[in-house]
């Protein structure tokens, strides 16, 4: 049984309609967070080879054994405009799972972007394409095409489950995962943390530095003020 499984490939998945998700581009993935208690954000080390790279797109996920990315092949041919090619690979670092060929053709096919636990490489071909790539790192040690490897199942990366169809936000600090049945919610909160955010901004900026509630909250945990000793 564990071994058909692992040659698992789901071709449908459901997809929620891009303007359930769409209005988060005028959020970051701090307001996303936020929304969702604070949590949702993969592992601090999956960050973008360029911190100007960004992204929002529904999850399409792949599991690969390490040093093999053969899966990752057929996600791209499965892959539909505005979806995030997510690749699992149990947080290997021996060799990478994507390359600026990938990237070249996730581009082609409009992809939004990608997100793997493991290593990628050719930096630079990925860079010329312009493609939104976030991992844990790179390296020039290329992977396998053998397989195993699974497609559009719950996988686990950098310490998060995502499952086919959810929404992954990226900036540049980090990646986050908006599980497909909260959506609604999480951009309603998002999108009112993020204007909240606007107002405590533009109140700095006219001076107003450290807000009333810091004293407000300190007071009530019995903090006491006390004047230097001389």
């Amino acid at each position: 049984m564990e071994e058909q499984q692992s040659y698992r490939i789901v071709t449908r998945i459901d997809r929620p309609a891009k303007d359930q998700f769409c209005a988060l581009h005028k959020t970051t993935t701090g307001n996303v967070c936020d929304a969702m208690g604070r949590l949702g954000a993969m592992d601090f080390t999956i960050k973008p080879l360029d911190s100007r790279m960004k992204c929002i797109g529904t999850a399409v996920t792949v599991i690969t054994r390490p040093c093999d990315n053969l899966l990752v092949y057929k996600a791209l041919d499965l892959a539909r405009p505005g979806d995030v090619i997510v690749v699992g690979t149990h947080g290997y670092t021996g060799s990478s799972v994507w390359g600026d060929i990938t990237s070249s053709i996730a581009q082609q096919k409009k992809l939004a972007g990608m997100v793997t636990d493991g290593l990628v490489r050719d930096t630079q071909g990925i860079l010329e394409t312009g493609f939104p790539v976030f991992a844990r790192g790179t390296t020039p040690n290329s992977p396998f095409k053998d397989g195993p490897g699974q497609i559009n199942v719950p996988i686990t990366c950098g310490g998060i489950r995502v499952d086919p169809g959810d929404v992954v936000v990226c900036d540049a600090d980090g990646v986050v995962v908006i599980p497909q049945n909260i959506i609604a919610e999480v951009v309603s909160r998002a999108l009112e943390i993020a204007a909240e955010d606007a107002r405590k901004t533009d109140a700095v900026r006219a001076g107003n530095l450290i807000p009333q509630w810091v004293d407000q909250k300190l007071k009530k945990k019995g903090y006491s003020w006390q004047p230097y000793p001389e």
